[in-house]
C-alpha cells in the first residue's frame, strides 16, 4: 500500500466520523450541528490543501528521478513560492546542473581523447575484457598493413608476420621492438586503464624507423667524412710520387723495365680503386636534399632500361613491360629517382644471375612502381638486415646501393616494399 492511499484512506476515517456526529446531534443541537459542518468544510479544504503540498514533492521526486533515468539533464523545475518545495527544487536543479556539467566534460575529454588516438602517429590497439582487439586508430592500420574490420576480434598474438610472436611476449614492464624488412622499426608497449571496475589493456606501436637512420647517419657520418679525407690526401700524394718514378725507367736495364712499369700501374690502380670505393661512401652521406619537379616516371624507366640494356644481354635477361595507360606523372627529384631505379634494376639483375626474366609494372591508381624478378629469393635472415648500411649478400659487395636508395627514397617520403612474394617472384615496390 502506498503512503498515498494510506493518507487518503486516514482522511476519509477522520471526515466519515465527523460526518456520523454531525447526523446524531442534527436534531437534538441546532448550533452544534452547524458548528460541525463548519468545521467539517474547513478540514475538508484544509485536507485538500495539504494533499496538494504532500503529493507535488513526491510528483517532483518521480519526475526528477524520470529524467535521471533517462540521462535528460536539462530538465529544471521553477519555484512555486513554498518554503518546502522551493527548497526541495533549489536541492534538485543544483544536483541536475552538476550532474550536466559533470557529463559535459566527460563528453568533452572522451571526444578529445577519442580525438587524439584518430590523429595519433603511434598505432594503439585497444584489447576488450579477454585480450581480443576491439579498437584499432588508423596509424595502426597502416602500421599493421590490415584494414580495422580483419584485425578487430583477432588476439595480438594472432597477428600475421613478425606481429604475432612479438606482441604475444608483449608485457607491461618490457616493450618490444619489431623489424620489418630490414627497414621498418617499431617499439611496441603496453599499458592497462580501468573500465567500469575492471583491467582493461591496450597496446601502443611506435614507429623508430627514422629516428634509428637518422642517429645511424650520425654514426658513420663522422667517421665516413675523415676515412675519405684521410685516404684522399695519402693517395693523392702517393700517386704523385709512382706517377714520378716512372721517370727513372730508362735508368733501369732493359729486362727489368717492363716489370717497373707494371708494378708501378698496378699500384697506381689499386690506388685509384681505393679512392673510388671511398668516394661511394662519401656521397652516401653528401645526399643533397631532393629538388622535387614534375617527372614522367615512364621516362625514367625507359632510360633505366637503356643503361643496363647491354648488361642484361650479356646475361640473357628479358625486360617485361607492364605500364600504365595513361603516363605516370610525379612530383620527384628525376636525378635522385633515377639513381634509386638503377641501383634497383641492376640488383635485380644480379640476383637474377643468367638466363631470367624482369617485369615492370607501373600503376596510376595508387601511383605506384614494381620491379619483379625471378632470381632466388631472399632468405628470412637477409630480409631482416636489408637497407642496413653496409650490408651486402655480394662477396665484394659494399652495401651502400641499397642505402642509398633507402635514404633517397624517405626523402621523398616515399613508402616502399622489397620482398619475395608467395609466387616466388621478388618484387621492390615503390608507393609514390
Amino acid at each position: 500500500m502506498t503512503l498515498r492511499v494510506k493518507f487518503l484512506l486516514f482522511v476519509v476515517i477522520i471526515h466519515a466520523v465527523l460526518i456520523v456526529l454531525a447526523g446524531q446531534v442534527m436534531r437534538t443541537n441546532a448550533p452544534l450541528f452547524i458548528g460541525l459542518e463548519v468545521l467539517l468544510l474547513v478540514s475538508i479544504w484544509l485536507t485538500v490543501q495539504l494533499y496538494r503540498g504532500f503529493v507535488r514533492p513526491f510528483q517532483l521526486i518521480a519526475a526528477g528521478t524520470e529524467a535521471i533515468r533517462a540521462r535528460d539533464f536539462s530538465m529544471k523545475f521553477v519555484p512555486v513560492g513554498q518554503q518546502e518545495m522551493d527548497q526541495l527544487i533549489g536541492v534538485y536543479n543544483h544536483m541536475i546542473e552538476e550532474l550536466r556539467k559533470e557529463r559535459i566534460t566527460q563528453h568533452e575529454k572522451s571526444y578529445l581523447l577519442e580525438s587524439l588516438i584518430q590523429a595519433s602517429p603511434a598505432g594503439v590497439l585497444l584489447l576488450s575484457f579477454d585480450g581480443r582487439i576491439e579498437g584499432v586508430n588508423p596509424a595502426a592500420e597502416r602500421i599493421l598493413a590490415q584494414p580495422s574490420k580483419g584485425l578487430l576480434g583477432q588476439l595480438p598474438a594472432q597477428l600475421p608476420g613478425h606481429w604475432g610472436p612479438a606482441l604475444a611476449e608483449l608485457t607491461d614492464e618490457e616493450p618490444r621492438v619489431v623489424q620489418l624488412s630490414g627497414l621498418q622499426t617499431y617499439r611496441a608497449s603496453s599499458s592497462r586503464f580501468i573500465d567500469r571496475g575492471f583491467q582493461r589493456q591496450f597496446i601502443v606501436l611506435e614507429e623508430l624507423t627514422q629516428e634509428l637512420i637518422q642517429q645511424e647517419k650520425k654514426a658513420y657520418e663522422k667517421l665516413i667524412r675523415m676515412m675519405s679525407h684521410e685516404v684522399n690526401n695519402s693517395i693523392g700524394a702517393i700517386n704523385s710520387l709512382l706517377q714520378s718514378f716512372h721517370h727513372y725507367t730508362p735508368q733501369l736495364a732493359p729486362d727489368d723495365r717492363p716489370d717497373f712499369r707494371e708494378a708501378l700501374d698496378v699500384a697506381i690502380n689499386r690506388n685509384t680503386n681505393l679512392v673510388n670505393f671511398t668516394a661511394g661512401f662519401a656521397n652516401l652521406v653528401r645526399l643533397p636534399p631532393p629538388q622535387p619537379q614534375p617527372a614522367n616516371v615512364h621516362e625514367l624507366l625507359h632510360a633505366t632500361e637503356r643503361l643496363l640494356h647491354v648488361q642484361a644481354e650479356h646475361r640473357r635477361i628479358q625486360w617485361h613491360w607492364h605500364l600504365a595507360s595513361e603516363p605516370l606523372v610525379a612530383v620527384l627529384d628525376a636525378l635522385q629517382l633515377e639513381q634509386a631505379l638503377l641501383n634497383i634494376c641492376k640488383n635485380a639483375q644480379e640476383a637474377i644471375g643468367e638466363d631470367g626474366n624482369l617485369w615492370v609494372h607501373t600503376s596510376n591508381n595508387p601511383p605506384l612502381i614494381r620491379i619483379e624478378n625471378d632470381g632466388p629469393g631472399i632468405a628470412p635472415e637477409v630480409q631482416q638486415r636489408l637497407f642496413t648500411p653496409f650490408f651486402s649478400t655480394k662477396r665484394d659487395g659494399q652495401g651502400i646501393g641499397l642505402t642509398l636508395t633507402r635514404d633517397i627514397l624517405l626523402q621523398h617520403n616515399f613508402r616502399f616494399q622489397l620482398q619475395t612474394q608467395e609466387n616466388g617472384l621478388t618484387a621492390f615496390t615503390i608507393w609514390l
